[in-house]
């Protein structure tokens, strides 16, 4: 068993007390202003992962036992990071006033580019892209480990709702109202019906008519694809600030989608099927489903598959908003109820058409031990 060091702090920490580095993984951190305390311990034992490290202190720990896997150059992004990421570091580089400018440098398009550019250019550029999911991965499940997160609801939907769609309000309301009874919200991290699940969350200390007031500044630019989109997020966010915790985990693989700015915590990858799966998978008080296209589709199928032979040891709800909708327009619902047929969670389906239906559904159903 190892234990993770993920801020200079903890480090500090441990070398006051006299403790040694042996079982200790160092991730991701400039070391030069603990460089005489680490040349006074020894390395045996010790994994320093992308760290910073002085060139006389990478002596002495290789030289006393430690192994040192070195931050691989070149890239956009760190491949070991200790933290996720936050909307404002992927923004970093957008130039306010100038929207074109997010798809020209920010940080979120300059490694877009670089991995729409790199696809299968070399063994280092899969591997770097690896160890980032991995270390993505690892603070994702650090952040889901604190109890705050503990009640976890995803709701999912199409990227491509508009924010004038009254389902774009119908879902920000929903997560509004599961993030005030205490669930931690969760999104695909994108545009449309995500970008409406994390505003909700955001908006969870305000009052009703905050969503309504949200949703109208948004709505002037109504697709991710309009020139103000980015604009009125930040403006919104600016309006009604230090909002709820939620998180989003979008991908690069749809990186012409821009991140959406009200996610607090943003679990972004490059495999996208490591994302999907993940996203469902840790979902363990409910999945909702909005109105979506082939990937909410996709992804209704990928969570009845985990009810199904629980996977995850867990049976959790599975709401659906607009009952027309999946009856009609996308009718999963007939074949839902064949597929669950006998099964427990044939029990944990539900279809809805109001915000409050969808949130009693949630709160009626906690998730049950899957029994075969």
């Amino acid at each position: 068993m190892y234990t993770e060091i993920e801020t200079v702090e903890e480090l500090v920490a441990r070398l006051a007390a006299g403790a040694s580095l042996r079982g200790v993984v160092v991730q991701g951190l400039a070391l030069h202003t603990v460089a005489d305390a680490l040349l006074r311990v020894s390395g045996s034992g010790a994994v320093f992962l992308g760290c910073d490290v002085p060139a006389p202190v990478a002596e002495h720990l290789r030289a006393s036992g430690a192994m040192l896997f070195p931050e691989l150059p070149g890239l956009p992004y760190r491949a070991f990071r200790s933290t996720l990421y936050t909307p404002e570091e992927l923004l970093d580089g957008y130039e306010r006033g100038r929207p074109a400018s997010f798809f020209e440098s920010s940080r979120d398009a300059r490694i877009y580019h670089h991995y729409r550019d790199s696809r299968g250019a070399s063994i280092l550029e899969a591997l770097a892209q690896r160890l980032h999911d991995f270390s993505i991965d690892d603070a994702k499940h650090d952040l889901l480990a604190s109890a705050h997160a503990a009640r976890r609801v995803a709701i999912m939907g199409g990227h491509a709702m508009r924010r004038d769609d009254p389902s774009f309000a119908a879902v920000a309301s929903i997560a509004q109202r599961l993030c005030r009874a205490g669930y931690f919200l969760i999104s695909g991290g994108g545009p449309g019906a995500m970008e409406a699940t994390n505003l909700g969350a955001w908006l969870g200390d305000r009052d009703d008519g905050a969503v309504a007031e949200a949703v109208a500044m948004l709505a002037g630019a109504p697709s991710y694809r309009d020139a103000g989109w980015i604009e009125s997020a930040l403006a919104c966010k600016a309006a009604f600030a230090d909002g709820r915790r939620s998180l989003g985990i979008p991908t690069w693989f749809y990186g012409h989608e821009p991140s959406n700015l009200f996610s607090t915590h943003v679990a972004k990858y490059f495999s996208n099927s490591l994302r999907e799966d993940g996203l469902l998978a840790i979902a363990r008080h409910g999945v909702v489903f909005a109105p979506g296209s082939a990937g909410t589709v996709q992804e209704i199928f990928m969570d009845a598959a985990q009810n199904h032979y629980g996977t995850f040891e867990l049976v959790s709800p599975m709401v659906f908003l607009d009952r027309r909708y999946w009856h009609e327009v996308r009718p999963v619902a007939e074949l839902l109820a064949k597929l669950s047929e006998g099964r427990q969670y044939a029990e944990m389906i539900r279809f809805a058409d109001t915000p409050e239906e969808v949130v009693g559904a949630i709160r009626s159903m906690p998730p049950v031990e899957y029994a075969g």
